[in-house]
């Protein structure tokens, strides 16, 4: 477990083992608590804001539901797609201390922009129930006040989030320490909890005191964990290990296909020459696969003596590359297929602004005196999926290996199916817990009133949650450990990159699909399947479709999982018979254990 929790220390770039030792004057545990504890307040402080955002533009900001979706859906996108850019910018030129600070600074002025259109009543629109009235819309400057507060902590969190794990390695990482992994995988396991804790505080706590106390407070409280986010953050700076950037992986792949553009007149060496090929000192590899062979011509060498320097690499790294990068390359455009088919499962997920209109509609109490808020039921998707994954790795399998009287485990791309068709089924339940609650608003005479709560259990909703977080835990883990397994050490970083890069389509793609159901459902002046009024609207049918989507991925993921053949990936390896070829089959790296909020 330790070896595979090590891999994806660098949200970004090459591992801190590749730098020198950091020198035991800085580092060491007593910098854990800051680092720890600024990604737990950002996260509390960032994640504590969305749940019941879509409330607050539809009331104070006069903003409809499809509308609202939409703002969230690219703010979310925004936010997913950031840490890829942020970790691009610390590992080739800001480092990870300064982008984590950057960072920090970025989502404490978008949290204090965000408190004051609170505070503020001129920066919104006069107060108004677009459910039943005619509301003024908000001015251009009102609007671009709160959308920098949104852009703002987008920002923040790609300075943030793929940067703090790394920056804690750095300052644990110590070769020389025979305890050195015992020391890395307790780091990782307070990270995950922290970040698990913080998500469920900000799914409760915090959507609790806006639900009781107001926006005022609601979004105070946020703020203020995010100054003390970032003055702790700085408060440690003299004992921090500050690694200086280096080169990025990201940087690599670009330039392979360049230079195989450059190359694409220069014919193919013979199979069974040698010396033809650029590679790295020590390397295994000899000649690079002959599949996507036009990208083997980025590292032909064409003139030993003006493209490679005395030490043997590349004079210059946009003229020639290494089998290594091409190799790289190949290995992450042969997922491309198989990571698309995770979009929708994203997409599913991403639902939670109709999910929270739902429950607001619903009877949420479990005592004559308590209530769960309307946007805390999010944290059943958390809780099922942690259990899940507890009970999978520490319950089942063990159980299940003890029977067969050997180690048993699923395999990466079988859960991702299982994942995608509990999705489905996630949907499809969606769509007809949807349908009973609309027709029995209907009959209790609450057609046009958006605002009544049914006698009728939000409890109903559990279900879809449970199911959501269980699609979750099998594809989303089952994802990443296909990318750790199928992919090179040297690309561990990029597994969590590809992950936020689905996320971050599947916002966009969510925000199109919404755009389309409301411009073709409201034709002719009839009422939009995701009218501002939950009860004319028709979310059932909303979710049917999505339901019919998910079932079309899963048969789009069986055929990309049979194109792609086994989770083995073949090279060819020096070795020290025959003519120096030789398949050999790369063992799996084993599962990792990944940040799901």
């Amino acid at each position: 477990m330790e070896k595979n929790m090590e891999e994806p220390l660098s949200s970004q770039g090459e591992m801190t083992h590749q730098h020198t030792a950091p020198k035991h004057s800085k580092g060491g545990l007593i910098t854990m608590p800051f680092i720890i504890a600024n990604e737990a307040f950002e996260k509390v402080a960032s994640y504590g804001l969305i749940p019941n955002m879509i409330l607050y533009l539809m009331r104070d900001y006069s903003v409809g539901v499809a509308k609202g979706t939409n703002i969230l859906f690219l703010w979310t996108a925004g936010t997913n797609f950031m840490p890829i850019l942020g970790a691009l910018l610390s590992d080739s030129y800001l480092g990870r201390f300064l982008t984590i600070g950057l960072g920090s600074i970025s989502s404490l002025l978008g949290m204090i922009l965000l408190w004051l259109t609170a505070m503020v009543p001129k920066v919104r629109p006069p107060p108004c129930d677009i459910t039943t009235q005619s509301c003024k819309t908000p001015t251009t400057g009102q609007m671009t006040l709160l959308l920098s507060s949104f852009a703002l902590m987008s920002i923040g969190a790609g300075g943030v989030r793929p940067c703090s794990i790394a920056f804690g390695a750095d300052q644990l990482d110590n070769k020389s320490n025979p305890k050195n992994e015992r020391v890395l995988e307790s780091f990782f396991g307070w990270y995950y909890a922290s970040a698990a804790i913080s998500v469920l505080i900000s799914l409760t706590a915090i959507v609790y005191i806006q639900d009781h106390l107001g926006w005022k407070v609601g979004f105070g409280v946020p703020a203020i964990l995010m100054f003390l986010s970032a003055l702790l953050f700085f408060f440690a700076s003299p004992f921090y290990v500050k690694q200086k950037p280096s080169k990025s992986l990201f940087t690599g792949f670009i330039q392979v296909p360049v230079v195989a553009y450059k190359n694409r007149k220069l014919a193919f060496p013979p199979r069974d020459s040698d010396g033809w090929y650029h590679h790295k000192r020590d390397s295994k590899f000899i000649a690079p696969t002959t599949k996507l062979r036009f990208l083997n011509k980025a590292c032909i060498i064409r003139n030993p003596e003006q493209v490679i320097a005395s030490d043997g690499s590349a004079s210059n790294p946009w003229s020639l590359c290494t089998i290594e990068q091409v190799e790289e390359l190949k290995a992450l455009l042969k997922v491309i297929p198989l990571w698309s088919t995770g979009i929708m499962i994203s997409i599913n997920i991403s639902q939670s602004t109709f999910q929270l209109l739902q429950a607001s509609s619903m009877d949420r109490h479990i005592s004559s005196s308590f209530q769960i808020p309307a946007g805390s039921f999010g944290m059943f998707t958390i809780i099922s999926l942690a259990t899940w994954v507890i009970l999978y790795d520490r319950a089942i399998l063990p159980l299940a290996s003890k029977i067969k009287g050997k180690p048993v485990q699923l395999g990466a791309k079988l859960r991702m199916g299982i994942g995608l068709f509990l999705s489905c089924m996630a949907m499809v339940v969606s769509a007809i817990v949807e349908s009973i609650r609309r027709r029995k608003a209907i009959r209790e005479g609450y057609l046009n009133n958006a605002h009544a709560v049914l006698d009728m259990s939000a409890m109903w909703l559990v279900p879809q949650h449970c199911l959501n977080g269980l699609a979750e835990a099998f594809n989303a883990i089952g994802q990443t450990e296909f990318y750790y397994s199928e992919f090179p050490k040297s690309m561990s970083s990029i597994a969590a990159a590809l992950f936020g890069l689905g996320m971050a389509v599947a916002n966009l793609l969510a925000s199109a699909i919404l755009n389309a159901v409301d411009k073709l459902t409201s034709r002719g002046g009839k009422e939009s399947w995701v009218s501002d009024n939950i009860n004319k609207g028709h979310y059932d049918n909303y979710y049917w479709l999505l339901a019919i989507m998910s079932s079309v991925n899963l048969l789009y993921f069986l055929v990309c999982s049979w194109a792609y053949g086994p989770c083995v990936e073949r090279v060819i390896k020096v070795s020290d018979e025959g003519n120096g070829f030789k398949e050999e089959e790369l063992s799996n790296i084993g599962a990792i254990v990944k940040d799901e909020v």
